[in-house]
C-alpha cells in the first residue's frame, strides 16, 4: 500500500497540475471577459453556471493530463520497445495500422463532424434525407478517415525504420493534396481539410506520439528528437486525400 508520504506527494502534484490547467485557461477567460465587458459592454450571462463549468474544465484537464502521464504515454512507449525487441516488422506495422484505425474511430470530434456532415449532405440533396442514409454516410466517412490514419501511421513507422526524409514525404503528400483538390467535388473539399485536423485529437495524439518516440528510442542509429516525431503530420495529411477520394466515389 502507498504510504502517507507518497499519497501526500501525489495530492500535491495533482494540485499543482490543477493550478497549471487554470493558468493555461486564463488567456481564454481574459479574452472572453474583455470582449464581453469592454467591447460589447454587456454583463456576462449566467455567470455562476459559467464559473462552475470552468471549474469542471480545469479539473477535467488535470485528470486528463495525469491520465496521459500514467497510462497512455507509458503503454505506447512500452509496446514500441516490445515490438522493436521482437524484431517482427509485420506485427509492428499491423499494430501501427490497428492503433491508428482504432484511436481515430474512437475520436469524439470525428464522430461529431461525421454526423454533422451527414446532416448537411442530406439537407443539400447529396444523399437521401433519411436516418439510414445519414447513418451510412457518417459511418463510411468515419471509416474512410480511420483507414487513412491507419495507413499514415504505417508510413510513419516505415519512415522511422528506414530513415526516410520527413520533409520530402510531406512535400509529396501535400502535392497530392493540391492535385486531389482540383479533382474532388467542391462540396467535399472543406470536409476533407477539416478531417485532417480533427483526427489528431485527444486520443490519437498521445498514443501515436508515444509509439514514435518509443520506436525511435529502441532502434540503433535513430534519434528520438529527429525521428520520433512526425507521425502526427502523416495522420493529419492522409485523411485529406482519402476523404476527397471518398467524395469522388460518392
Amino acid at each position: 500500500m502507498a504510504g502517507p508520504g507518497l499519497r501526500r506527494s501525489a495530492g500535491l502534484r495533482f494540485v499543482a497540475e490543477t493550478f497549471g490547467s487554470l493558468r493555461d485557461l486564463m488567456p481564454i477567460v481574459v479574452v472572453v471577459g474583455v470582449f464581453q465587458l469592454v467591447v460589447l459592454r454587456q454583463p456576462i450571462p449566467q455567470l455562476g453556471q459559467l464559473l462552475f463549468g470552468l471549474l469542471l474544465v480545469v479539473i477535467g484537464l488535470s485528470f486528463f493530463i495525469r491520465g496521459l502521464e500514467m497510462g497512455l504515454f507509458p503503454i505506447g512507449e512500452s509496446m514500441a520497445h516490445a515490438f522493436a525487441r521482437k524484431g517482427s516488422v509485420f506485427w509492428l506495422l499491423a499494430f501501427a495500422f490497428a492503433l491508428g484505425f482504432g484511436t481515430t474511430v474512437a475520436e469524439p470530434a470525428l464522430i461529431a463532424i461525421a454526423g454533422e456532415a451527414a446532416t448537411v449532405a442530406a439537407e443539400a440533396g447529396f444523399i437521401e434525407e433519411t436516418d439510414v442514409a445519414r447513418g451510412r454516410y457518417a459511418t463510411e466517412l468515419r471509416l474512410t478517415v480511420a483507414v487513412s490514419v491507419g495507413i499514415a501511421i504505417v508510413i510513419g513507422v516505415l519512415r522511422i525504420l528506414r530513415g526516410w526524409s520527413l520533409q520530402y514525404m510531406i512535400i509529396g503528400g501535400y502535392a497530392m493534396v493540391v492535385i486531389m483538390t482540383s479533382l474532388a467535388p467542391p462540396e467535399i473539399i472543406s470536409i476533407a481539410y477539416d478531417s485532417g485536423g480533427i483526427t489528431t485529437s485527444t486520443i490519437t495524439v498521445p498514443l501515436v506520439t508515444a509509439l514514435g518516440i518509443g520506436l525511435a528510442s529502441s532502434i540503433r542509429g535513430r534519434n528520438p528528437m529527429l525521428d520520433g516525431f512526425g507521425l502526427i503530420a502523416f495522420a493529419s495529411l492522409t485523411p485529406i486525400v482519402f476523404v476527397m477520394g471518398f467524395g469522388m466515389l460518392q
